[in-house]
């Protein structure tokens, strides 16, 4: 395994980093035990990050008993933000809810400090520095090693670093964003961002939620679970796209699974690219496509296929800003409508 500096953090991290939502027992693997394997296995294969967070049921519980021994080996990081129950206090970036939800991590995952803790979703409703100031205080007494976002537009990755610098406080270091064949927008501007201030990359979802395993094709039936919860992938212009893809992963040699990481992590800004295995099998698929490097033809045609910077439908868990979901804020009155 080749590890790559996670920004300017100096932490050496794999391109491939383990996620755990499919080790929550009650929407991915129903035995913690069989997830403790493949955590372990993973580990063995020189997989040093794990990406977990409060909101994935009981993953950051079956994550600390697994690591139990080998912590030291692992960079760890989870996530807040994500609402943890009817109580809408708990959940967002406020102080209040960030001093209270590590302390529920730290407990959970068996460890006293956490080497990357994120901001899972933008929170439109808490002042950047009053979110920075509470991190900044969980790095001082030694909670927390870094901390970064997830999802959070260019505009407010840029407006962070500024806050951070005027106050004196920790800035982000790290992004975790959507990145696939399928969901290329953030090399527009998200990825030039975060390499600009010298940020560390970690994408999730490199194969579409899905529809990237080759298990989910035009027409045909699939048996994944969560295409009964998901739309996008039953949206018939990223199936078309698919069947595109497919041909050229043939050609290549190489299973759809092997060509989604080896194109995610073939980027510059790109740290590492996030697996989310629920199986053993599917752990043993992903680590057999490690040594894939696509070459620069492969690559061209990919861009063929889907021009780079660009998006081909949207992912069910993509962030909108308020500014696009919410209708008063891009409708003027009635009454003001007219130019007269």
């Amino acid at each position: 395994m080749q590890y790559r500096t996670l920004g300017r953090t100096g932490i050496k991290v794999s391109p491939y980093a383990l996620g755990t939502l499919m080790f929550a027992t009650s929407i991915g693997n129903p035995d913690p035990d069989d997830s403790a394997r493949i955590i372990h296995k993973a580990l063995d294969a020189g997989i040093n990050f794990i990406d977990t967070a409060e909101a994935y049921g009981d993953s950051e519980e079956i994550v600390g008993r697994a690591l139990e021994g080998r912590r030291d080996d692992v960079v760890l990081t989870t996530k807040v933000s994500r609402p943890m129950g009817d109580d809408p206090n708990q959940q967002g970036a406020s102080r209040r809810w960030i001093v209270t939800a590590v302390e529920n991590s730290l407990r959970r995952l068996q460890t006293d400090r956490i080497d990357l803790y994120q901001i899972q979703r933008p929170d439109p409703t808490t002042d950047i520095e009053e979110t920075l100031s509470a991190l900044t205080d969980l790095i001082r007494s030694g909670k927390v090693r870094a901390i970064g976002t997830s999802t959070m537009p260019a505009s407010d990755i840029v407006e962070a670093q500024w806050v951070a610098e005027r106050c004196g406080l920790e800035r982000f270091r790290t992004e975790q964003p959507p990145y696939s064949l399928l969901n290329r927008a953030i090399e527009r501007e998200v990825l030039p961002v975060t390499q600009r201030y010298g940020m560390g990359t970690l994408v999730w979802g490199p194969f579409a939620q899905g529809l990237l395993t080759g298990r989910v094709r035009k027409g045909q039936h699939n048996d994944l679970r969560r295409a009964k919860i998901f739309t996008h992938l039953g949206d018939a212009h990223r199936l078309d796209v698919v069947e595109q893809l497919i041909p050229l992963a043939q050609d290549a040699g190489m299973p759809m699974t092997h060509l989604a990481m080896a194109f995610t992590i073939a980027h510059p800004g790109v740290t590492s690219a996030i697996i989310g295995p629920r199986t053993m099998s599917h752990l043993d698929d992903l680590l057999a496509g490690i040594d894939v490097a696509l070459t620069d033809d492969i690559l061209d045609r990919i861009d063929e296929i889907v021009p780079p910077g660009t998006d081909v439908g949207r992912l069910d868990q993509a962030y909108v800003p308020p500014a696009i979901q919410t209708p008063s804020l891009r409708r003027r009155p009635v009454a003001e409508r007219s130019a007269a």
